[in-house]
């Protein structure tokens, strides 16, 4: 069976900010009915995981208002800015969120972060060979940092206790790539 795309009939903008923009669309479903379909788009985004040693990551903690928790440890993650690349953009999250610069930056991932109702496409990489820099965090990132070891954050992944979806994805990577 070959899946049939739905077809766009209208689009309305429903929300726009800096950050996200929301439209309603009506699509025609390959059986001829219509339906509304909700989408949020956003900007590519970037996770890295800085390893500071082979055993040893960079990890950071800040309030989540969307899920109103500032318990759970990530990576570092953020929005690319226009004309940035996703190299550029994990380097700048680095420089911003932990006061580093890569001086190797492997990209092991590309994902949609929702394949339903959100339109954002996250490139993952992992760091190593970090360097100080001055940190310049944004300001709305009010963060801690911490460097832990990465047997403790794979177990926090395993256990659930680190929910963030590119920091999940990134550590099981590592995790897989360090078993090899």
């Amino acid at each position: 069976m070959t899946i049939q795309p739905w077809r766009t009939r209208a689009t309305r903008e429903v929300y726009r900010n800096p950050w996200i923009r929301v439209r309603e669309d009506v699509v025609e479903l390959p059986n001829g009915k219509t339906t509304i379909y909700g989408v949020c788009e956003m900007n590519e985004c970037v996770g890295v995981l800085p390893f500071i040693d082979d055993e040893h990551v960079v990890m950071v903690r800040q309030y989540r208002y969307v899920f109103a928790d500032g318990s759970r440890w990530e990576m570092p993650t953020g929005g690319c800015k226009p004309n940035e690349s996703p190299e550029q953009a994990a380097q700048r999250e680095l420089a911003e969120e932990i006061g580093y610069r890569a001086g190797t930056l492997q990209p092991i991932n590309t994902h949609w972060t929702s394949k339903s109702v959100c339109h954002e496409v996250a490139h993952l990489f992992i760091a190593r060979d970090l360097h100080p820099v001055q940190a310049v965090p944004d300001d709305t990132e009010f963060l801690e940092v911490r460097v832990m070891p990465f047997d403790d954050v794979a177990r926090m992944v395993l256990s659930s206790e680190i929910r963030d979806a590119m920091t999940v994805i990134a550590v099981l990577w590592a995790l897989h790539a360090r078993g090899s």
